[in-house]
């Protein structure tokens, strides 16, 4: 299996078909070759490496995008926390954390967006007929 077919695999564990679908039918010439290094290289080099549980890996995604203030990534992958198996105690828990080391607006504003992505696992829009 090639790296890029590795790291789809896992990029589609971790995130759901539906927003890899999603996120593969939304390329264009323009961006197709950085949909295949991130593919390639992050899921496919890092996120598919032995030496971590998938989990851990996400949680410590999670900390890294709170603390950087990268609150689009951060919502998408709390929304993803459910194929990884992350529990929403466990991301407060690494949200308090991002609190003490990374600063208070930083995880306040993390704080906010994964009470937005926890509403919308709960209550997911409903397609239209």
């Amino acid at each position: 299996m090639s790296r890029y077919e590795q790291g789809m695999k896992v990029r589609r564990a971790v995130l759901g078909d539906a927003h890899v679908d999603q996120a593969e039918a939304q390329k264009t010439d323009f961006d197709a070759d950085f949909q295949q290094f991130i593919t390639e290289y992050a899921w496919g080099g890092v996120w598919a490496r032995e030496g971590l549980e998938r989990k851990t890996r996400h949680l410590l995604t999670i900390v890294i995008l709170a603390a950087l203030g990268k609150e689009h990534e951060l919502g998408m992958h709390i929304r993803a926390t459910a194929q990884t198996g992350l529990s929403p105690q466990e991301v407060r828990e690494a949200l308090l954390q991002v609190a003490i080391y990374a600063g208070l607006p930083a995880a306040n504003q993390a704080f906010l967006v994964a009470k937005q992505a926890y509403t919308q696992i709960q209550n997911p829009p409903k397609e239209e007929l």
